[in-house]
């Protein structure tokens, strides 16, 4: 249904879409207008770590973190690419999605690390009782505090593959336990099977994804599923961090957090009952230190969250119904990660500049949900990279759109998932309001 204006309406239409078409011209010759089309290889990518060693579970063997010694590990990624995407997953470390490259600008939007540094060494906040930051985007289960499969070997396997469209998967059973897991964790396995689809399709400037989780036992099982992204966008692919121009983009009022993070709170206006509405915390220049916030109540009403780079005009956003995963949680490192950042090979840390967003079953940490027996749940999601947009106010899976009206008009911005169909299309054809 379109929205009129009143003629003295002052409207002012930002078209997100153009500035994306323009940027993909810049960089590719007007003479060669080909059809686009999605392709499939493999590569190979050296990762650097300080020294360490864990043993046969992934428990880490005290003694052994050297900072002084930087070592090479090489693995195996898979690259889709489109007109528009390069994406990089990493199968055997995590199941992830490594990187998004928009090929527009250039830019990457997502966080990596340079140096991995093990942390939280024996601390009892972790699953092996210790943790180390990869980045990208990757499933974490059947428990809390990035789970148990972070560091597994997830099984690949191409579901389609044609020049319109690629579908590989990633998959692993939680059938195996660490032994000397600290006591808040689950005890043995939970037997879930998850499989993590990933699809690049032609003329799309977005990733879509899925993950099916399946409970085989023949009784309910409580667990937790949580995705985690950690987001950098508008970086150099070569150095992706976030800057103080980075805004988390929730369509939230408040949050709450843990009390040892209620430092995070100081800036925003107390709203009872341990909830602050949610404005000087969007932005990342505004997080004193590191700390959880969790949305509040949840995300269950709106169907998109991200962090956009203001320097740029740069974003990400996931777009998901979020009545499968109602929970968003928040953390960074603090905005002193990117004001005293070190060379990472000179002083190797874990607190970088990113901005982690986490979306869960359950609405925070620690908070089981219920697998009913034999049950599946399926949670389709979509990444699309915006340019040009200031702010997301609503989202599907073929366009983002920012409208807000003031006294001196309405301002119009939107950007389309898939630049070669009119935005007009996907508006009238998903409901979604117009300015005219």
């Amino acid at each position: 249904m379109a929205t009129h204006a009143p003629s003295r309406t002052r409207v002012r239409l930002a078209v997100a879409v153009l500035s994306a078409l323009c940027a993909f011209h810049a960089a590719v010759p007007a003479a060669s207008p080909l059809a686009d089309r999605v392709s499939l290889g493999e590569s190979t990518m050296t990762w650097s770590t300080v020294n360490y060693a864990t043993d046969a579970e992934n428990g880490f063997v005290l003694g052994s973190l050297d900072k002084k010694t930087i070592v090479d590990r090489t693995f195996k990624i898979r690259v889709l690419e489109n007109r528009y995407l390069k994406v990089a997953l990493l199968p055997e470390f995590g199941g992830r999605i490594l990187s998004i490259i928009y090929k527009p600008t250039g830019h990457e939007q997502l966080y990596r690390t340079e140096v991995g540094v093990p942390y939280g060494i024996k601390g009892d906040t972790f699953y092996y009782d210790w943790l180390m930051v990869v980045g990208g985007i990757f499933p974490t289960f059947p428990d809390a505090e990035h789970g148990k499969t972070w560091l597994k070997p997830w099984d690949f396997r191409i579901v389609k593959q044609s020049a319109g469209e690629v579908t590989v998967s990633m998959s692993l059973k939680d059938d195996f336990a660490y032994s000397a897991a600290p006591g808040k964790f689950r005890r043995g396995f939970t037997g879930i099977e998850a499989t993590y689809y990933v699809t690049l399709k032609a003329g799309r400037a977005a990733l879509d994804a899925r993950m099916v989780l399946k409970n085989p036992q023949p009784r309910t099982i409580r667990y937790e599923y949580w995705t985690c992204t950690t987001l950098a966008p508008g970086s150099d692919p070569k150095n992706p961090r976030a800057t103080g121009g980075a805004e988390i983009i929730a369509p939230i009022d408040a949050y709450r957090t843990p009390a040892w993070s209620a430092n995070l709170s100081g800036g925003d206006q107390s709203l009872g009952m341990g909830n602050s509405r949610f404005e000087k915390l969007r932005y990342f220049r505004n997080w004193p230190s590191a700390g959880i916030a969790y949305a509040a109540p949840d995300m269950r009403a709106r169907n998109f969250w991200g962090v956009i780079n203001h320097d740029n005009d740069e974003g990400i956003i996931r777009i998901v119904d979020n009545t499968v995963t109602p929970g968003l949680k928040m953390w960074t490192w603090g905005f002193p990660s990117f004001t005293d950042e070190t060379d990472p090979r000179e002083d190797p840390n874990p607190a970088r500049p990113y901005v982690e967003l986490w979306a869960g079953v359950s609405d925070e940490f620690f908070h089981s949900a219920e697998f009913p027996a034999l049950g599946e749940v399926s949670i389709p999601e979509t990444y699309s990279p915006t340019v040009g947009m200031s702010n997301v106010t609503h989202a599907n899976e073929n366009i983002l759109i920012n409208l807000t009206a003031e006294a001196s008009g309405v301002n119009l911005q939107f950007f389309s998932i898939e630049p070669a169909t009119p935005p007009a299309h996907h508006a009238e054809t998903r409901g979604c309001g117009i300015v005219r």
